[in-house]
């Protein structure tokens, strides 16, 4: 049946994704007979990345780490605003003050727009790399679960549509918590 995907030039040119599903249904309509036994898993992998506890203790350990310049930026930004109200008072100021406040806010902010930034992209790349720790031990996870439960196919979201009764995804959320639990007594 894999044949028929290589075999016709228009199945290249639809989307991967559609690619994929329709391979699949091929695979599961030409073994028909062998899947009988067969015992497919679903998870839902927006719940997984919402709910894990090693997502929430990245995103706790990120917030913790990026708040303080976060907050330095605020006060920044508030202190900017002020000096911009001072600009608007005008009549206060003679021609050098102004001139020397004008420069003052336009170097604040170049700087904040320099460090949010650079806060953003590092913040970018931290949350890049995080994710594909998460994605590796969540590979992991599905993987033991569905060897130790004897699952022949896992599929994961987005799926047109997965039943209650092949979700496995709190097996997994609790494999993930009882690793969580084991890294974190070491």
């Amino acid at each position: 049946m894999l044949g028929f995907a290589h075999a016709t030039p228009g199945f290249l040119k639809l989307p991967a994704r559609l690619r994929a599903g329709l391979a699949m249904l091929a695979l599961l309509a030409g073994g028909a007979a062998a899947a009988d036994g067969m015992q497919i898993g679903y998870v839902d992998m927006k719940r997984l990345f919402d709910t894990a506890p090693q997502v929430v203790a990245a995103r706790e350990a990120l917030d913790g780490e990026f708040r303080p310049r976060n907050e330095a930026l605020m006060t920044d930004e508030a202190r900017l605003e002020s000096m911009r109200q001072a600009l608007d008072e005008t009549g206060r100021l003679d021609a050098e003050q102004r001139f020397e406040l004008e420069r003052d806010v336009r170097n604040l902010r170049r700087s904040i727009e320099r460090r949010r930034e650079d806060l953003r992209e590092e913040l970018r790349f931290r949350t890049g790399a995080a994710t594909k720790a998460l994605e590796e031990t969540i590979e992991v996870a599905v993987r033991q679960v569905a060897e130790a439960h004897g699952y022949d196919l896992i599929l994961t979201s987005p799926v047109a549509y997965a039943a209650p009764t092949i979700d496995i995804t709190d097996r997994i959320l609790d494999w993930l918590a009882e690793d969580f639990a084991d890294r974190s007594e070491r």
